[in-house]
Order: structure tokens, then C-alpha cells, then sequence
């Protein structure tokens, strides 16, 4: 065929290379021209602009074949007011909205809402008029920002990944291309101001069938106009948000998504050509879809300043050999949209770069390989691309490689052996919290106790190493280790440390017991230092472990847990620092594609120093209520989280009810659950301490005096009832 493509961008530039890959011969140029029949088999439109001026309108008039919309249909994307009452109307799911010219009625409208908004110009504003305002100031700012513009709307903000659906349109039916996910944000972690686009990646492994989207969110559109006499042809692209109530429409565009055209287009198999012409004569049912077993990662250069003010002028350079490299299992291609004939910077978004490879992982890797390659001056690239995928893959604990079941099967082996050890003087033994045993000497209680407890940091450590923040992981080990005597109301007495590496560094083994010494002083604990081992061939260069063992002492008579513990009984948490110790194989692997210095959204830090918070300890925040007498059991969340550590301290014949949603979850932790859909409640509550680091049992009675004696904010989260020991997370 000869095609014609519209436009001059990133986005267009893949359209060509996918219909020449075919043998059609291609132009591609800003207007139509004198384009005729005689010269032109199918126009293919890139920028939404020239729809909405009419374009297909004018192809019709000519008897040219046209994939895109009428100047009418393309006000589904020219006013987001008009699409999002079609929306509603057809029933399809989305925020709450409305549509404004003044500030003061928005921001009444806001208020009376209750809820984060986001702000979008009405009109076509090139990918760049919606603002995601952060607190009652900066929302008022946007607002008055876009009553300056023009006509504007407000609408609930959503939480959740994004996918961008790409649907062929003959008029009658669609079909639907591989999911895709942008990153509409300037920043990594998905910060800083809306862009066009500064990446994508496909097929985006979501949890919901793209078919199945298609019929909640394209064919309703399509039977709607059709039966209107105003038949669909083109690409309807739905900009959906997958939140936890389902998903919900975002936007409607009524051409190709830039960048995700760049990702999508080389996973067709099937010709997009004959795709698009056989829209254009009803008939793309006709035409098979096959998409190759691949994946694709696109990375955009953007010139500096942008997306407010781009920069143009520098020099690029790329040295790379020609716009397509080929490497076997993997291929990059060098998409330009920015640059002029003189290879310099023309434009915000100058090229997009899009790697192909059997899996994300190489695909990625070729996308950021050949970035690498190319330089200019300010040049701004997201580091990213991709991040959300890797969590979106996980189902449970395991899938990152650690194994719950397997570690409580090892302890069920082991404790058989350990306790053939044991005489009189064990209290308690494997499975506890910690270790205990009956000592008299200590003569300053009626009848002392030692509990000890040994732990370790377990993978903390490698992020600490890798960021250069290892003080925090020395406090961990002596914190865990309190709040695990602290459970059987032990005060520490000596802590003993463990240090490996495969060489030692003594700045290092210096910071890491610095922090060990500081959370020692803290507890009234002396630290009597420990070993350390040097170990090449055992640990990578660079990496290190610590472990530890801390003895406390407690009275006989204050053991925890009580045995009046019962059905009943209501459970306080108090919150954790953070992830504590634990879960931190599956969040290295969440988090691997984004740099530990991005800022997420909603976030105060950079997302490395987050990760990092040390363990906190329990031990001067509970002594109140300890002294009281009022508690009956204490429970440290660690590894297993709240369905695994409670059942340690209930009676066999009391279960506990945990109601989600009583305690505030932080930033963090919403992150995960956002980055994990396919990851069960319960699956992610036995992972992650979710925000509570210790649980206080108590009589309902003495709820209201423990919950005072804390001196910190504390929730009531559940309560025991009646069961065969298990936890219900509600």
C-alpha cells in the first residue's frame, strides 16, 4: 500500500517503521496535502489536533480511506466534559466530576467532595493540562491556575496503576492491541509534573483481560455511536486506572498513545496497515490479530526545561549504528520526535528509544543500553520505566523467593532435636519469641528468668550495603532482639553481634556497631561485642550479614502471655517504624527498577531511606503499661506479620478478628499494595507488618488505661473470640 502518516512525532515515526516493515511504501508529513486516491491508499492520522480539525472529514470529501474519527467524534477527546458525560451516561465506571469556568464553584465543589482531586483543562492541551495538586494549597493554586485558562474539570482522584488500551475500531466491533502502561510523570517514582509521556512498556501485566476491558470501556462507546448513526472508525484509546474497587476510566483519546505506540507497535505480528484499512471497511473481525511472545520498553529523552519550558538546540549524539540494532535476542529502536535535520534538539520530548527482548527484564535492558548511548546536553530520562511490573507479578511471599510455610515446616523439624536438649529450667524454647531460661542467680528478683532471643537482619542488608546506610541495620539487630525478649516482659541485660563479609571493611563493621551501640545505650543493654568473619567465596564482594543474640531477664511471676488469656480480650497496636526487618527479599524485588533516591508520590524521603527506617523498639513505650499488670500478652509482628505471630501468644481455642482499616497505613505500605494486585490479602498481611510492630492483648476492660499508659497514638484492631487458634483479617 501506499500510506500516508500525519504528523511528525515519536508516535509517527513507529506507525512508519510498522507499515514499512510490511513493504508498504510510506510518507509521512505534517498536512494531507494533495493526497488523492490516485496516490494514497489509506491515511493513517497521528496528533489528535488534526481530527479534531477535520482531517477525516476532508479524506472522506477526497474518497480517501481514513483510520480516525470525524471532526464530531473527535470531541470525545477535544472536551474532556463531553466524554466523560457519555461515560456516565453508557454507565462506564469513573471518578466523581464536574465541569467548571470559575475557581471558587470548583473549589466549593472540592470541599464539599471530601477527597484528593485532580485538575484537567477541557480542551486539548497536548498531553500536559492535568495537574495531581498534593494538599489544600497547592490544589487551590491548580485550580485558579486552569480558571485562568479556560474551562476545566475536577474529578475524584483514583489510586492505582495505569494501563493505556489501544482498540481498533471498524465502526461496529474493536480489537484490542497488548496493554500498556505510561509514565505520564516527569520524576521517578512517578513525581513531579504531567508530561506527554516519558515511557511506556507493554504487554503491562495487570490482572485484567484485555478483552475483557474492551468490553467495559470501548465496545459500549462504539454500539452507543453506531446506533446513533455517527459509526466509530479508528483508534479509541481508554486511559484506565486499576484501583482497588476495580477498574476506572481516566480519559478517552481518539488516536495512537505517544509513547505507547512506540511499545506496542513491534509486538504486532499482523500487518497494522491491513489492520487499519480493514477498519475502514467494517471488516477488521477479518483481519487475525497475532501478537509476538515478546515485550517491549520504551524510554523517552526529553530536552531540558521540559515539559514547562524545553530547551532546544543541543547537539545529540548516538553512537550507535543507524535507528535499529539488532542483537540477536534483543533489538533496540531509535524513534525520533524532537529532532531537527541538523540533529539537534527541536522539541520537548527529542526521541523515544524502544527495546524488544523475550522477556521485560531484556527488553528493558536493551532500551537502557542503547539510552546510554545517546547524549545531549540537559538531557532528562526517568530511570524507571517499567518499575511497577516486577510487584505486579508477585502473588505471594514466595514468588520473590522467600518461603513462609517452608521456614514454620524447617522450625516444626527442628524443634524435636532442639528440645531433647532441654531440662527444667527451659521455659520456653524453639517457636517462641526467644529462648528462656530459669536463673535464680540473679538475685535482685524473687525469681528471675533469662530469655534470650537470636536473630538476624536477613536481606536488609544488601540494600543497606548498596546505599551506603548501614548504621540503621546495627540498630535493627538490637531492636528486634529487645522486642522479642520484651514480649515475655524481659528487660535486656547483654547483646552479642555476629558480623560476615566476604572481605571485612572496619569503616564498615565501625558504623554498622556504632548503630548497634546506639540502640544498646538506648535500652539500658550493654553491648559485650560479638565475632566477625571474613568469608570469600561465601558472600558476594561488597555484601555483608549481621545476626545477634540478646539476653534479658524477667520476674517468673510477669511471664507473657498470661494464661488468662481468652475469648474477649481486645488487641492495640501500636505502629511499626516501618518494614522493620522483614519482607525485604519481595520489596528489593518490587522496587528494583526505581532509584532509591526517587520521591514516590505521597512520600516525604527518598524511597531508599524509607526502606531503611530502622527497627524501632517497644521497650521504654510499653514499660507504662507493663508496670500496670493490665497486659496479658504481647506480640512482635515480624516475619509471618499479624496471621503468623498472634496464634504464638492465643490459647488453642481462641482464633483473633483483625479489622483492616483500623489503623492508618503509610505511603509505603499503600505503595505495595498498589504495586501487588495479584497478591492476596492475606498473602501481603504475612509478609509486611503492614504498619503495626507490636499488638497488646488486654481485658476490653483495660483497654481505655493501657491504650493512655502508651503515650503515642494507638488503635484498637481487633479482638479474640471463640475459634481454633487462627487469625481472621477482616
Amino acid at each position: 500500500m501506499r500510506v500516508l502518516v500525519l504528523g511528525g512525532g515519536g508516535r509517527e515515526q513507529a506507525l512508519a517503521w510498522a507499515c514499512r516493515s510490511h513493504g508498504h511504501t510510506v510518507t509521512v508529513r505534517d498536512e494531507l496535502g494533495e493526497a488523492s486516491p490516485a496516490d494514497t491508499d489509506l491515511v493513517i492520522p497521528g496528533p489528535e489536533a488534526a481530527l479534531v480539525a477535520g482531517v477525516a472529514d476532508e479524506c472522506a470529501r477526497r474518497g480517501l480511506a481514513c483510520f480516525g474519527p470525524t471532526a464530531e467524534l473527535a470531541e470525545i477527546e477535544a472536551s474532556k466534559s463531553f466524554a466523560r458525560d457519555m461515560a456516565q451516561s453508557l454507565g462506564i465506571p469513573g471518578p466523581a466530576f464536574a465541569r467548571f469556568d470559575e475557581a471558587d464553584e470548583a473549589i466549593a465543589w472540592w470541599s464539599d467532595l471530601g477527597h484528593e482531586v485532580v485538575v484537567k483543562l477541557d480542551g486539548l492541551a497536548g498531553g500536559k493540562g492535568v495537574t495531581v495538586p498534593n494538599g489544600v494549597a497547592n490544589t487551590k493554586k491548580a485550580i485558579h491556575a486552569a480558571a485562568e485558562i479556560g474551562p476545566f474539570l475536577l474529578e475524584e482522584r483514583l489510586h492505582g496503576p495505569e494501563c493505556s488500551l489501544l482498540a481498533l475500531c471498524d465502526g461496529t466491533n474493536a480489537v484490542a492491541l497488548p496493554l500498556a502502561q505510561d509514565h505520564k510523570r516527569l520524576g521517578e517514582g512517578d513525581t513531579g509534573p504531567n508530561t506527554g509521556g516519558m515511557g511506556a512498556y507493554a504487554p503491562a501485566p495487570v490482572s485484567h483481560a484485555a478483552d475483557d476491558l474492551l468490553s467495559t470501556f470501548v465496545q459500549p462507546v462504539i454500539d452507543h455511536l453506531a446506533a446513533a448513526g455517527t459509526p466509530y472508525v479508528g483508534v479509541l484509546y481508554a486511559g484506565l486506572m486499576l484501583t482497588a474497587d476495580g477498574p476506572r476510566l481516566i480519559e478517552y483519546n481518539v488516536r495512537f498513545g505517544d509513547p505507547e505506540t512506540q511499545a506496542v507497535l513491534p509486538l504486532l505480528e499482523t500487518d497494522i496497515a491491513e489492520l487499519a484499512l480493514a477498519c475502514t471497511r467494517g471488516t477488521i473481525l477479518d483481519v487475525p490479530l497475532v501478537i509476538r511472545s515478546r515485550a517491549a520498553v520504551t524510554v523517552v529523552a526529553a530536552a531540558p526545561g521540559y515539559p514547562s519550558a524545553p530547551v532546544v538546540g543541543a547537539t545529540i549524539s548516538d553512537d550507535a549504528e543507524g535507528h535499529v540494532t539488532d542483537h540477536g535476542a534483543t533489538r533496540s529502536i531509535r524513534f525520533d520526535a524532537g529532532v531537527d535535520a541538523d540533529g539537534k534538539v527541536a522539541g520537548g520530548r527529542v526521541l523515544a528509544v524502544t527495546g524488544l527482548g523475550p522477556t521485560l527484564i531484556e527488553a528493558r535492558e536493551a532500551a537502557y543500553e542503547r539510552v546510554a548511548r545517546i547524549q545531549f546536553d540537559g538531557m532528562q530520562v526517568r530511570r524507571d520505566i517499567g518499575w511497577r511490573a516486577l510487584g505486579a507479578r508477585l502473588a505471594s511471599y514466595a514468588a520473590a523467593g522467600v518461603d513462609i510455610d517452608e521456614g514454620s515446616r524447617a522450625v516444626a523439624e527442628m524443634k524435636a532435636s532442639v528440645e531433647a536438649t532441654h531440662d527444667n529450667g527451659v521455659l520456653k524454647g524453639v517457636g517462641s519469641f526467644g529462648g528462656v531460661f530459669s536463673a535464680k542467680a540473679i538475685t535482685e528478683l524473687d525469681d528471675p528468668v533469662l530469655v534470650a532471643s537470636t536473630d538476624g537482619v536477613g536481606t536488609k542488608v544488601e540494600l543497606a550495603a548498596r546505599l551506603g546506610m548501614v548504621r540503621g541495620v546495627g540498630m535493627d539487630i538490637v531492636n528486634h532482639c529487645i522486642d522479642d525478649v520484651l514480649v515475655q516482659s524481659a528487660r535486656p541485660l547483654f547483646f552479642l553481634d555476629y558480623i560476615a563479609a566476604s572481605v571485612l571493611d572496619a569503616d564498615l563493621v565501625a558504623e554498622v556497631v556504632s548503630g548497634m551501640a546506639e540502640a544498646c545505650r538506648a535500652a539500658g543493654c550493654a553491648l559485650l561485642g560479638g565475632e566477625t568473619a571474613e568469608m570469600p567465596g561465601v558472600y558476594q564482594p561488597g555484601s555483608f550479614d549481621i545476626a545477634g543474640t540478646l539476653v534479658g531477664v524477667a520476674e517468673r511471676s510477669e511471664i507473657l502471655p498470661r494464661s488468662d488469656v481468652a475469648a474477649g480480650d481486645v488487641l492495640i497496636g501500636i505502629a511499626s517504624s516501618g518494614p522493620h526487618t522483614n519482607g525485604y527479599t519481595m520489596l528489593r524485588n518490587i522496587f528494583d527498577w526505581i532509584p532509591m533516591e526517587a520521591v514516590p508520590d505521597g512520600f516525604d524521603r527518598p524511597l531508599g531511606e524509607a526502606l531503611l527506617e530502622p527497627h524501632r523498639s517497644y521497650l521504654d513505650v510499653l514499660a507504662p503499661a507493663l508496670a500496670s499488670g493490665t497486659v496479658k500478652a504481647l506480640a512482635h509482628i515480624t516475619g509471618g506479620g499479624l496471621p503468623e505471630n498472634l496464634p504464638r501468644v492465643l490459647p488453642p481455642d481462641v482464633d483473633a478478628v483483625i479489622d483492616l482499616g483500623s489503623w492508618p497505613v503509610s505511603p509505603l505500605f499503600q505503595l505495595v499494595r498498589e504495586l501487588t494486585p495479584l497478591m492476596s490479602t492475606d498473602e501481603l498481611y504475612r509478609t509486611l507488618n503492614m504498619g503495626i510492630g507490636m499488638v497488646v492483648v488486654c481485658a476490653e476492660g483495660d483497654s481505655d488505661a493501657v491504650a493512655a499508659s502508651i503515650g503515642e497514638p494507638t488503635w484498637v484492631i481487633g479482638r479474640l473470640v471463640d475459634g481454633d487458634h487462627t487469625v481472621h483479617l477482616r
